[in-house]
C-alpha cells in the first residue's frame, strides 16, 4: 500500500463491541506489542499479565512495504488463535487517531496509514503511537492496564530525545495526537540578535540538539582529539571512531574525562527536565533510552540541575528516576497500548472524516 491520500474512510477497521478489559484483573486475550527502531523491531506478547521475551527482526527502512512485512512476519510468528489486537511504537509523528504516520525521519514512512495496512494484512485491529509515549505507558501503567502513576514525564534519550505524557492516568497526545515533543523544546535559544532564524530541526537550541545520542558522539569525538592519553584518545589511536557508547563505558571505568562528558550532557537535560517540572508538576520524570544507560552518571547531574532551575514549590514530590523496563519499554508499552485502547471498544476507531477537513 503506498503512502499519499491513503485509503477511504471505509477502510478496514474492525469493530468491537466495548470490553470490560479496563474494569478487569487481566486483559482479555492476547496483545502483541512491536517496538519499531531505526536498526531492529522487536516483538513480544502480553498474555495473562506475563510478557515473553522479544522477538527481533531487522528493520527494513527502504519503504514503507518494506517495513509492514517485517512487522507483519514478527507479529505472525508470535500469534495465537487467542490473538486479540496488535500495538506498535514508531519513531515518528502519529495521527493516533486514525493511526496515520504523518512524518518521520528516520523511517520512510511519512504520511503513510500504517494502521490500515497493517489491519488489512492481520485482520485485528491495530493501534499505533510514538515510541516514547509508548514507552511513557510501559512506566506509568502494570500488565493489567490499572494506572500505577497518575501525571509522568518520560524523556526518551537515544539518537534523538523523545518525549510522552501520561496525565491524570491517561496519555496526553494533544489536538493532533502529536504532544510531547519534549526534544524540541527550546532551551538555549540566542536572542542577543533578535528571535534566531528557524532551521531544520531539530532546530539550534532546542533539548535535542545539545542533548542526544548525537551529541554524545561528538563529546567523545571531542574527548579523543583533545586528550590522546584519556581512555576514549587511546581508543581512537587504535584506528577506529569512538562513540558515546565508548564513553559511557569509559565513565563506568572511572575515566574522569568521560565522567566530565556525561556530566555536561546530564546538566543540559537537567533544563529539560526543570522545564517538565515548572509546566507539568507530575509525580514522576523517568528518563530511558539508550543514554540513560549511564545510569547516576547522567541521571544525578540532571537531577541536580533540574531542582535549582524549578520554580520553588513546584516539583517538590516529584520523583526523577531512569526507566525500569529497559529494553522491553517498547513493546510492554505498546501491548499496554493494544489492550487499553481496545477496551475502549467502538470508541478507538475514529473514521478519517471525523479528523480530517472536507
Amino acid at each position: 500500500m503506498a503512502g499519499g491520500a491513503g485509503p477511504p474512510a471505509c477502510a478496514f477497521r474492525p469493530r468491537y463491541p466495548r470490553r470490560a478489559g479496563r474494569l478487569s484483573a487481566v486483559f482479555d486475550g492476547q496483545l502483541i506489542g512491536v517496538d519499531v527502531g531505526g536498526t531492529k523491531v522487536a516483538v513480544a506478547t502480553l498474555e495473562d499479565a506475563r510478557l515473553s521475551d522479544s522477538l527481533l527482526r531487522p528493520t527494513e527502512g527502504s519503504s514503507p512495504e518494506g517495513l509492514v512485512e517485517e512487522v507483519v512476519a514478527g507479529v505472525e510468528g508470535v500469534r495465537s488463535a487467542n490473538t486479540a489486537a496488535v500495538g506498535i511504537g514508531v519513531p515518528s509523528v502519529v495521527e493516533f487517531a486514525t493511526g496515520r504516520v504523518r512524518s518521520s525521519v528516520n523511517l520512510k514512512l511519512a504520511d503513510f496509514d500504517l494502521r490500515g495496512a497493517l489491519e488489512e494484512r492481520l485482520g485485528v485491529p491495530v493501534f499505533v503511537d510514538n515510541d516514547a509515549t509508548v514507552a511513557a505507558l510501559a512506566e506509568a501503567f502494570d500488565e493489567s492496564g490499572r494506572p500505577v502513576v497518575q501525571n509522568l514525564v518520560m524523556f526518551t534519550v537515544g539518537t534523538g530525545v523523545g518525549g510522552g505524557l501520561v496525565l491524570g492516568g491517561k496519555v496526553y497526545r494533544g489536538t493532533t495526537g502529536a504532544a510531547g515533543e519534549l526534544g524540541h523544546t527550546m532551551v538555549g535559544a540566542d536572542f542577543s540578535h533578535g528571535v534566531p532564524p528557524s532551521l531544520e530541526f531539530p532546530q539550534r537550541g532546542a533539548l535535542e540538539s545539545v542533548v542526544s545520542g548525537r551529541i554524545l558522539d561528538r563529546l567523545a569525538a571531542k574527548i579523543a582529539a583533545d586528550s590522546p592519553r584519556s581512555a576514549l584518545g587511546k581508543l581512537a589511536a587504535g584506528a577506529r571512531e569512538v562513540d558515546g557508547n565508548d564513553a559511557v563505558r569509559a565513565a563506568k571505568d572511572g575515566d574522569p574525562e568521560a565522567i566530565q562528558a556525561l556530566r555536561t550532557l546530564g546538566e543540559r537535560l537537567g533544563i529539560g527536565i526543570a522545564n517538565a517540572l515548572n509546566t507539568f508538576d507530575p509525580d514522576e520524570v523517568v528518563i530511558g533510552g539508550g543514554v540513560s544507560s549511564a545510569g547516576e552518571l547522567l541521571l544525578g547531574p540532571a537531577r541536580d540541575v533540574a531542582r535549582r532551575f524549578a520554580l520553588p514549590g513546584v516539583g517538590e514530590r516529584s520523583e526523577i528516576r531512569l526507566a525500569r523496563h529497559g529494553k522491553q519499554a517498547g513493546v510492554r508499552g505498546a501491548a499496554l497500548l493494544a489492550g487499553l485502547e481496545l477496551s475502549r471498544g467502538d470508541e478507538a476507531f475514529v473514521s478519517r472524516r471525523e479528523v480530517e477537513p472536507a
